[in-house]
């Protein structure tokens, strides 16, 4: 019973691995590319006679010549003429101003609205004569240094007969002392002057 029990375990072993070889063999064959052949001729032989360098990966783009340098100092030169001009006419406004606000000034044109003798000249209603340029505000002249001693002022007056020019300076020789006046008087466009007593004005 053993025998015949190995026999046939033996026998069915050989034929699964019979079959397992056919199988592995037919899987083999229809799987496998076929191998190209060998060449026939063998490929020539290249040879360098210097070592190789490395070339560039695209053209260079040719030289061109630069654009011509545009001037630019004539139009440095009129900003800052501008500039100037704009930053000197501000403060020439602001000092006038300062001299319309001044208690000298207002001194000096009440004194000359009083004067019989400027009013017969002018006539009435004696006022600075306004400067188109100024908004209608009168341009003053000259220097008003309180502190330093020294009054120096020259305005345009008008009246219903007719206009002239004030002239105002006074002096103050030691400081502590009181103003001397050297100069008040009104030049009418006529010819005619007046000259204002210095006694007026305090």
């Amino acid at each position: 019973m053993s025998s015949t029990f190995l026999r046939s375990t033996s026998r069915r072993v050989s034929r699964q691995i019979l079959h397992d070889t056919r199988h592995t063999k037919s899987y083999a064959t229809f799987t496998e590319f076929p191998r190209p052949p060998p060449p026939s001729k063998l490929p020539e032989t290249v040879t360098y006679s210097e070592a190789s360098k490395p070339r560039e990966y695209y053209a260079r783009p040719k030289p061109r010549d630069l654009p011509p340098l545009q001037r630019r100092w004539p139009v440095i030169l009129v900003l800052g003429v501008v500039g100037s001009a704009a930053w000197g006419a501000f403060y020439a406004y602001a000092q006038n101003q300062e001299k319309l606000s001044s208690s000298v000034f207002k001194q000096i044109l009440n004194i000359a609205r009083d004067d019989a003798e400027l009013q017969e000249m002018l006539g009435d209603a004696i006022r600075p004569e306004p400067a188109w340029y100024l908004n209608g505000d009168p341009w003053i002249s000259g220097a008003n240094r309180m502190l330093q001693g020294n009054v120096d002022l020259s305005f345009r007056l008008k009246g219903h007969k007719g206009t002239g020019t004030l002239y105002f300076t006074s002096i103050r020789r030691a400081k502590g002392e009181p103003f001397t006046i050297i100069r008040f008087k009104v030049i009418g466009d006529n010819g005619q002057v007046v000259n204002i007593p210095p006694s007026t004005f305090k």
